[in-house]
């Protein structure tokens, strides 16, 4: 084997990385806080009596769920403008991105709701609390805790799937990777460089995300 790295060729392009980077960064905390509000009020939604509800949203998480998010994507992109609606890549990327983080947190949340213990919510109700109050004050704090680890593992891997937002010329990170690769063809040095950079960018969202779990549910527990 006598092939010689060249890594002065791709990082050359640093700027452009950075500001890649800096794109996906943008969209996967967007989508984090977009799609766990939208799961928060999806998952009160599904434990309530409304079957109505119950049965909308059900529907929403399963054609979610068992759809490719690259199909999400593509029909959001290509599709809308039928419609009239037209989004930028960056917009139709972040709409994508929140639609699929939702569903998916919205089981999430929903299995750690109904973990909560009746006992809670009797006490709740012994307060004179109302239903509102009691969900976002007695059920919701515990139900995040119990849930929380499986909360960021969701969201690290919408981060890392926001690579399939290339497929749409977005401007993120393993798009401006491809692009810095047909300008140098040094391909292997670019796309360690990026392996590196996800590496990095999911290693810094799971420090966050362990400080914001030790502070925030270092006394959540959930009743039985």
């Amino acid at each position: 084997m006598d092939y010689e790295f060249q890594f002065n060729a791709v990082l050359t392009h640093w700027p452009a990385l950075l500001q890649g980077a800096w794109v996906t960064l943008y969209l996967s905390a967007g989508s984090m806080v977009a799609g766990l509000t939208i799961a928060l009020c999806f998952a009160l939604v599904r434990t309530s009596k409304s079957r109505l509800g119950h049965m909308a949203v059900t529907s929403y998480v399963e054609f979610i769920r068992n759809t490719p998010f690259l199909v999400q994507l593509l029909l959001i992109f290509f599709g809308l403008p039928s419609l009239g609606i037209r989004l930028s890549p960056i917009e139709a990327g972040l709409l994508a991105m929140t639609i699929n983080v939702s569903a998916y947190s919205t089981e999430i949340v929903r299995a750690g709701i109904e973990s909560i213990g009746q006992g809670q919510l009797d006490a709740g109700r012994a307060l004179g609390l109302r239903p509102l109050q009691i969900f976002f004050l007695v059920i919701l704090p515990p139900a995040l805790g119990a849930v929380y680890p499986a909360l960021t593992s969701q969201f690290i891997l919408m981060l890392l799937s926001s690579s399939v937002l290339s497929a749409i010329s977005a401007e993120e990170l393993t798009a401006v990777a491809t692009n810095i690769d047909s300008l140098t063809f040094r391909s292997i040095e670019v796309y360690l460089v990026v392996f590196v950079m996800y590496f990095a960018i999911s290693s810094l969202f799971a420090y966050v995300f362990a400080l914001i779990g030790k502070h925030s549910f270092k006394y959540a527990t959930v009743g039985r």
